[in-house]
């Protein structure tokens, strides 16, 4: 019996060691789960609460923040007013717009709460007719009306708008106060309850602690281990949850922050588009004043030489002859300003030829005179000594003449301008990004104010000046800048304050190919080329220009056929077999001239063709032209005559644009 007895306690004992485990087990885990489904509802309830109250203050900083900058931005809009500074008008935009962007930042915050919705709503509408207060006050202070723009601003002080916007913030703030209460209770509570709730997980846990340990002393070591490494196991899932939720969140940080970025930059690029837009019709409009001056002193000048020949034609000739020179440099000059301003407006290509410095300098020598006054000593000093650049002669002297008004204002009209080229051999980047070589130094130096670094650092930029309105577009270095990079040159300039300018101008010696001294050759030999009459057909739809030109052609020994409509040339050709040259004009009604000429019949496909265009921008497209070249208006007889001699031979050089000597 005994030992039957101690068989079954040893039985009993075993039986007990082995379910003693699985019943802690069960215990521990329904324990366990208890008290997690515990902590974490009462985690998240605490989260919950917490994230509300942080929306909470969110909203009130961003009300305070719109305050502010709205503030701010009306402040600036007054000092603008006041000062009619256009960085302060610039800053009161971007202020403007900031409070803009608060305002939409707190429709976003907002937007769970129909309540605040209503009073954002009403805000939103507030704030856009107050905006467009501003904004008119801001438009007669940039239009200088500033008395005007004064009295609006009083009256906006007392608005209703504003009034509005004060009610809509107040509302909006006293709203989200009250749910700030409301949520601070609730995070209390939470907090309340998390601190019970981590209580009992303390005592539950001491609980457990014992059973853990009794479990222990029962299952002893292999228990023990086992336990040990399934904690291994369950911390490494954790760490390795942990890690992915970093990597997901960061992920997604990223992202925003890229669209965010992707959004600023457009709007930084519309901001600058309009701003360049405005820019460029501020220039028109200062350059139209200039450019009506110079134009009616070029027609005064043609004008007065034409009457002048007129009255002296029979009596002195002599006389007569120097007054058509004087009519004729004038013409020329008012040629040579429209493709300034052409290539001002639509970047024409530049039309480049070797030319002389020195010579350049000496036949502009009566022009700069003239153009500086006579208060101001000039001093010319080519020392170029035979060597030429490849420029283009128009933009060179065009250039030279902003350099010098430049100068002149920087005198105000009193001292002393020197202008001198000479002769630099230049090491690999001696002078920006020059490669080694010969050039040409071409200097502008004068005793006038001189500029600080903060104005030389930005000399430029377009747009940039520091005249007063309406004396200056800021455009005139900018754009000798981008004619000398043309050119493959550089530009340096050397001025102190007080001490006067000097303006550097480096242009790449050139010397001339046996290609370019063929083509020079071959340009002289049709030049001296005297060509038999020929029958030409001369399509133009102007009378005047018509008249004229038969009266050129004629004069050069040849026999015109007048055109007045491009539809009647096939016609024309037909009835007059042996018409040699085709001159037409480039733009005109209902076909232009290469559409009238891709449209002849096959018969007259080997005629001819020499075109004239008054506008600049046609000769910027040579494949339209089929290789035929072009004179362009206004030129001389003598021009003319090169392009018809070039025609008849049969030349064909693409883009070739005869120029008005």
């Amino acid at each position: 019996m005994v030992a039957f007895r101690s068989e079954n306690d040893g039985g009993w004992r075993e039986r007990l060691a082995r379910a003693l485990p699985l019943i802690l087990g069960f215990m521990l885990a329904g324990a366990l789960g208890a008290l997690l489904f515990g902590a974490s509802t009462a985690q998240e309830d605490h989260q919950r609460a917490l994230d509300a109250q942080r929306r909470s203050m969110e909203v009130i900083a961003l009300v305070r923040q719109l305050e502010a900058t709205t503030a701010r931005a009306e402040a600036t809009l007054a000092r603008y007013v006041i000062s009619l500074d256009p960085d302060t008008g610039r800053l009161y935009q971007a202020q403007w717009r900031a409070a803009a962007g608060q305002l939409r930042s707190l429709a976003y915050a907002t937007r769970r709460s129909p309540e605040q919705q209503a009073n954002v709503r009403a805000l939103q509408v507030a704030f856009d007719e107050r905006g467009k207060r501003l904004a008119e006050i801001g438009l007669r202070t940039t239009y200088d009306q500033k008395m005007a723009a004064l009295a609006k601003f009083h009256a906006a002080g007392t608005s209703d708008d504003l009034r509005r916007i004060i009610l809509s913030l107040d509302r909006v703030s006293a709203t989200e106060k009250q749910r700030l209460e409301e949520r601070s209770m609730a995070v209390d509570a939470a907090g309340d309850r998390t601190v019970r709730v981590s209580q009992t997980s303390r005592l539950l846990g001491l609980t457990l602690l014992a059973c853990v340990l009794f479990a222990f002393w029962i299952a002893q070591i292999a228990y023990s281990e086992r336990r040990k490494a399934n904690n291994e196991a369950e911390a490494e899932s954790e760490r390795a949850d942990r890690l992915e939720t970093a990597v997901a969140q960061r992920t997604q940080e990223l992202r925003e922050a890229n669209e965010a970025l992707r959004r600023e930059a457009a709007e930084r690029e519309a901001a600058e588009e309009h701003l360049r837009q405005v820019h460029k019709l501020d220039a028109v409009g200062q350059l139209t004043g200039g450019i009506a001056h110079d134009f009616n002193n070029m027609l005064a000048v043609v004008v007065g030489g034409l009457e002048l020949a007129r009255r002296k034609l029979r009596l002195k000739p002599d006389d007569a002859e120097r007054h058509i020179d004087n009519a004729m440099e004038g013409a020329s000059r008012a040629s040579a300003l429209t493709r300034r301003l052409l290539a001002f407006a639509r970047s024409e290509p530049l039309l480049p030829s070797a030319i002389s410095p020195d010579a350049l300098l000496e036949g502009m020598a009566d022009l700069i005179d003239r153009t500086i006054g006579d208060q101001i000593i000039v001093t010319i000093n080519g020392r170029a000594a035979g060597w030429r650049i490849f420029v283009d002669r128009h933009q060179m002297e065009n250039a030279l003449l902003n350099l010098c008004v430049n100068a002149r204002d920087a005198m105000d009209g009193r001292g002393t301008l020197s202008i001198e080229t000479t002769q630099a051999p230049l090491a690999e980047a001696e002078i920006g990004e020059c490669p080694a070589g010969d050039y040409v130094r071409l200097t502008v130096r004068d005793t006038g104010c001189g500029m600080t670094p903060q104005v030389l650092a930005r000399v430029f930029e377009p747009f940039f000046t520091t005249k007063p309105v309406g004396k200056g577009t800021g455009l005139g270095l900018s754009q000798i800048f981008g004619f000398v990079r043309q050119s493959h040159g550089e530009i340096r300039i050397e001025s102190e304050p007080g001490q006067g300018t000097a303006v550097h101008i480096y242009l790449p010696r050139h010397r001339a190919s046996a290609q370019e001294a063929d083509e020079q050759a071959q340009s002289a030999a049709t030049d001296e080329t005297r060509h038999p009459p020929t029958r030409i057909l001369v399509v133009e739809d102007d009378p005047r220009v018509l008249k004229q030109t038969l009266a050129a052609v004629a004069e050069l020994g040849h026999l015109p056929v007048p055109c007045e409509h491009p539809a009647r040339a096939a016609k024309l050709l037909a009835s007059h077999g042996d018409i040699g040259l085709i001159i037409s004009d480039v733009l005109m009604p209902d076909m232009t001239g290469p559409e009238m000429v891709c449209a002849l019949p096959e018969a007259f496909s080997d005629i001819p063709v020499l075109f004239v265009t008054g506008y600049a921008g046609d000769s910027m497209d040579s494949a339209q032209f089929g290789g035929h070249p072009v004179l362009r208006k206004p030129y001389t007889l003598i021009s003319l005559s090169r392009a018809v001699a070039t025609a008849l031979t049969g030349s064909r050089l693409p883009g070739t644009v005869a120029a008005a000597e």
